[in-house]
């Protein structure tokens, strides 16, 4: 036996945050997840999950959307099934990234925004945006595949100052 951690294995992330004032225009945050395989693990995503997508196997879903805020407990919900997904990816990236519809926003434009990472009924972090105030989107988390296929987490926030889709190409660059 080579011990009983396994690592994470069905994590949820969860993010909310407060509507906007009244007469001013809806906060629409997103999660985004991007995978990555042994063969390219810090170039191209192999795929992206975010708003009204889920992974072709199955293994990373949006369960919950909101554009607006509103509602009680986690605005928007991912589940990544890191038991199940496919020995070829080694990482997995999670990051938030704000709409820009209506003019730039960055996390200090939104109130009272957090998010959670559970996996299970373990809770593996739950922040604020602190450290990434002045962006306008920011990794919150990585799961990396050891060689002997066990899953580790990592924290940390890490904001940027771009647009959700150039986000999604940014996100899992190597910036060590």
């Amino acid at each position: 036996m080579t011990g009983l951690n396994k690592g994470p294995s069905k994590v949820q992330v969860a993010l909310k945050w407060d509507p906007s004032p009244l007469g001013q225009p809806a906060h629409d945050l997103d999660i985004v997840a991007a995978t990555y395989t042994a063969a390219d693990p810090y170039g191209e995503p192999a795929y992206l999950v975010h708003f009204d997508s889920r992974s072709p196997d199955g293994t990373i879903t949006l369960n919950r959307d909101s554009q607006t805020g509103q509602g009680f407990g986690a605005d928007e919900v991912m589940t990544l099934d890191l038991g199940r997904l496919a020995p070829d990816y080694r990482r997995v990236v999670v990051g938030v990234a704000i709409q820009q519809n209506h003019g730039p926003k960055t996390f200090s434009d939104v109130a009272n925004c957090s998010f959670r990472i559970a996996d299970g009924i373990t809770e593996l972090v739950n922040s604020s945006f602190i450290g990434a105030l002045g962006a306008k989107a920011a990794t919150i988390a990585e799961f990396t595949r050891s060689g002997s296929g066990e899953w580790e987490f990592h924290e940390g926030v890490r904001g940027f100052d771009t647009d959700p889709e150039e986000f999604s190409s940014l996100m899992g660059k190597n910036y060590s």
